[in-house]
């Protein structure tokens, strides 16, 4: 349990009724709150159940998990040694394909160990946005919890007026700035890790391979 899930149950009750109040009330015009809804599509209790729902402990037994694998890749690795017992022609294509499968399997970040290990690396980043998105909307909540805004929207009673709304608006907009900030951050890992994620194709020799009679065939 980390300090979001401490604060859940009053965080919950109190934007509950902050969507409340927004739904029935709006905010006032020119409030820096409507850029965020329109931004997100969200109230801000919608906002923090979404991040109460994330999780990074998954994402980071995925990441440990998929690097176990990598130990497999190694014994397929060992096995396309050449130990020079083989001579010739023949060999000299066989060996053109074994060398073109190794670099396809395990030869740098341009094989499909390089493309595992980033897929791993991929989970842990995106574990640690969850973890970071937590702590920065924890930390939103408990000082929107302790302010005066709070105890109107708690107190309040059906038909506040307007400080009432202007409070409401207040705490939604500075739980949806610091959710807004975090989907800004999730929208760029796909591009940031794009490169190291793309599919890895298979390249067969490159040039000729070697005929039995020591002549030279196109591949």
């Amino acid at each position: 349990m980390d300090l979001l899930d401490q604060l859940a149950d009053p965080a919950v009750d109190l934007l509950g009724r902050v969507d409340g109040i927004l739904a029935a009330a709006g905010a006032p015009d020119e409030h820096r709150l409507w850029p965020l809804l329109r931004q997100l599509r969200v109230l801000p209790g919608d906002a923090v159940d979404a991040v109460l729902a994330l999780r990074p402990a998954p994402l980071t037994a995925t990441g440990a998990a998929t690097r176990t694998v990598l130990g497999t890749y190694d014994e397929v690795r060992d096995a396309l040694v050449d130990d020079g017992s083989w001579q010739g022609p023949a060999a000299e294509t066989f060996a053109a394909h074994r060398d073109a499968l190794r670099a396809y399997l395990v030869d740098g970040v341009e094989s499909l160990t390089g493309r595992l290990d980033a897929t791993a690396a991929y989970a842990e980043a995106v574990a640690d946005w969850i973890a970071h998105t937590r702590d920065a909307l924890a930390r939103t909540l408990g000082d929107v919890l302790g302010s005066a805004e709070a105890v109107a929207v708690v107190t309040a009673r059906t038909g506040g007026g307007a400080p009432v709304e202007l409070a409401a608006a207040e705490i939604g907009a500075r739980v949806l700035a610091t959710v807004a900030e975090a989907y800004d951050r999730a929208e760029a890992l796909p591009g940031q890790w794009a490169p190291d994620l793309d599919e890895v194709a298979y390249r067969p020799p490159d040039g000729s391979a070697v005929r039995p009679d020591g002549g030279r065939i196109a591949l």
